[in-house]
């Protein structure tokens, strides 16, 4: 059968660098273009099957592959360090796409743009991590993160929130932090915290846009829900 041959011995139409240059990078599976990046696989399987057993681990899910360090990567019989590190590096500059495809849209007028931006950000991160977005009349102006805590909690000083808005002379904001957990449930913290920052913003005339919660693909928004 064809997968149990090498790839060098498939047809031209099935090997994923040809089909690429053929069909186009559309034409390719998840697994293919992971292939691509191995170049080779063991003994007993092909790149495209090293790939497809390294997507099954992730869940098929392509931000939980991004999580994988080196040292689970070379678990993989056929991943050396050099193959580890070029996986990285390509998730790596995907992320990094998206995120200036994110933050090149200069007006921020819903939870789903927001999400758009903090996403690439906190989407396959270990740890809490929180986010700030500033503008001025709904334009982006800077995203930056303020705080990175533990596996379940992420604490912000938010007198340092406020200095940065203010240094930054940002009219309008959103925070946002990660669940690594993947509830995308606030916590009763969570709420307060919201609180907190909704005072203080006030106080210092700066409009509280929205508090994002950011748990894989999906995002729970305090503003959508009227939790403000």
């Amino acid at each position: 059968m064809k997968n149990k041959l090498p790839i060098s011995k498939w047809s031209l139409d099935d090997r994923p660098r040809e089909k690429l240059l053929k069909k186009g990078v559309d034409a390719l599976s998840n697994a293919e273009l992971i292939a691509i990046l191995l170049r080779s696989g063991n003994r007993n399987e092909s790149a495209v099957e090293v790939a497809q057993k390294i997507l099954k681990t992730a869940g098929n899910n392509l931000n939980e592959m991004g999580k994988m360090s080196i040292k689970k990567l070379l678990q993989f019989n056929g991943v050396g360090e050099a193959k580890a590190i070029s996986i990285i590096a390509a998730l790596e500059l995907g992320r990094r796409r998206n995120y200036t495809a994110a933050i090149d849209k200069p007006n921020i007028n819903s939870s789903q743009e927001a999400f758009a931006v903090f996403h690439t950000k906190l989407a396959d991160k270990h740890v809490e991590e929180f986010w700030v977005l500033g503008m001025k009349k709904n334009t982006l102006t800077f995203v930056e993160k303020l705080n990175s805590g533990g596996l379940d909690h992420s604490l912000v000083d938010i007198r340092l929130l406020m200095k940065k808005l203010l240094d930054e002379e940002a009219t309008s904001f959103i925070v946002a932090h990660n669940h690594p957990s993947g509830n995308l449930a606030p916590s009763h913290s969570d709420r307060e915290l919201t609180q907190k920052i909704k005072e203080a913003s006030k106080l210092l005339n700066i409009q509280f846009l929205d508090h994002l919660i950011i748990a894989g693909d999906q995002y729970y928004s305090f503003a959508d829900e009227r939790m403000f």
